[in-house]
C-alpha cells in the first residue's frame, strides 16, 4: 500500500473532539439547550474517519470471543462452531492511534501478563434487531484495524472463580483503533491476511476467512440480543498466538486492505 503523510495524531483527536462538540450543538434543538445542564461535562468518544472532516462517534463496544479455530483451542474451548459469545468494553476505553503514528500505550495496574489480540473491527451506520445475515453488512460504514489488550491474570482468575472477567478486558485503553475506513471504499473484509509482530518477530499471522463466525454472522446474532444501532463497533475476534507483552515492546499490525496500526507499551 503506497504510504502518505498523515496528520498527527493531536490533530487528528482535536478535529474529532471539536467536530463531535459541533454536531451535538447542530443537532440540539433550541429547547434542549436552553433545559437542563449536565452538573459537569462527559465527553463523547470519536473516532477519526479517513478522507472526512467528520468523525464516527461510539456508542457501544462489542467483542466477540474465540472466534478462530486455533485460537479457540489455545483458549481450551471447542473449535467446532459453538454458538457465538460477546463481551462489551466501555467507550472510553478506545485509544485512537493515527496511520504512521507509534502511539504510547500505557501499561496497565494489577496484571503481570498483558495481552495482545489484533483484530478486524466494523462500525455501524444503522442497525436494528433480529437482522437476517444476508442484510447485516448493509449496516455496516467502514472498517479499522484494532487490538483488544488484555490483562490475562486478571481474566482467567475471574474465570477459574465463576465471576465476571470485566476487570481483565474492560479497562483504560483496551480498546486500540486506528481510523475507519469507509465500506464504500474498501469493500468487505471477508478474507485478508492479518497478523501482529513485536520487536519485528511476528507472533499471530492468519486470514480472516478463518473466522468461525463472518462479521455478517456476529451482527445477525448480536442483533437477537441487542437492538443494534448507528455508532455501534463490534471487535471480531483474534487468531491464535496471543501472548504477553512489556514495557518497551514495539508491536505493529497489518490488516490486507488497510495502514498498518503500531503502539508502543510504556
Amino acid at each position: 500500500m503506497k504510504k502518505t503523510s498523515s496528520p498527527s495524531r493531536r490533530d487528528l483527536l482535536a478535529t474529532a473532539a471539536a467536530a463531535t462538540a459541533a454536531t451535538m450543538a447542530e443537532a440540539a434543538p433550541a429547547s434542549a439547550q436552553a433545559g437542563p445542564k449536565p452538573i459537569f461535562p462527559v465527553p463523547m468518544t470519536a473516532i477519526p474517519i479517513v478522507g472526512e472532516t467528520s468523525v464516527f462517534q461510539v456508542r457501544r463496544i462489542y467483542c466477540i470471543g474465540r472466534n478462530y479455530a486455533a485460537h479457540a483451542i489455545e483458549r481450551g474451548s471447542d473449535p467446532n462452531r459453538e454458538p457465538p459469545f460477546f463481551f462489551q468494553k466501555p467507550t472510553d476505553a478506545i485509544q485512537n492511534v493515527a496511520v504512521g503514528e507509534i502511539a504510547e500505550h500505557p501499561y496497565p495496574s494489577l496484571t503481570k501478563n498483558y495481552h495482545h489480540e489484533v483484530e478486524l473491527v466494523a462500525a455501524l451506520k444503522s442497525g436494528g434487531s433480529n437482522i437476517p445475515p444476508e442484510k447485516a453488512l448493509d449496516h455496516v460504514y467502514g472498517y479499522a484495524l484494532g487490538l483488544d489488550m488484555t490483562r490475562r491474570d486478571l481474566q482467567n482468575g475471574m474465570a477459574a472463580e465463576k465471576k465476571p472477567w470485566e476487570i481483565g478486558k474492560s479497562f483504560d485503553h483496551a480498546a486500540v483503533i486506528g481510523p475507519i475506513h469507509a465500506a464504500s471504499k474498501t469493500g468487505h473484509f471477508e478474507k485478508g491476511a492479518i497478523s501482529l509482530a513485536v520487536n519485528g518477530t511476528v507472533r499471530q499471522n492468519s486470514d480472516l476467512s478463518k473466522m468461525i463466525w463472518s462479521v455478517a454472522e456476529q451482527i445477525a446474532k448480536l442483533s437477537e440480543a441487542f437492538e443494534l444501532k448507528a455508532g455501534d463497533i463490534i471487535y471480531s475476534g483474534t487468531p491464535e498466538n496471543v501472548g504477553p507483552v512489556v514495557k518497551g515492546d514495539v508491536l505493529l499490525c497489518k490488516l490486507e486492505g488497510l495502514p498498518d496500526m503500531s503502539i508502543k507499551i510504556v
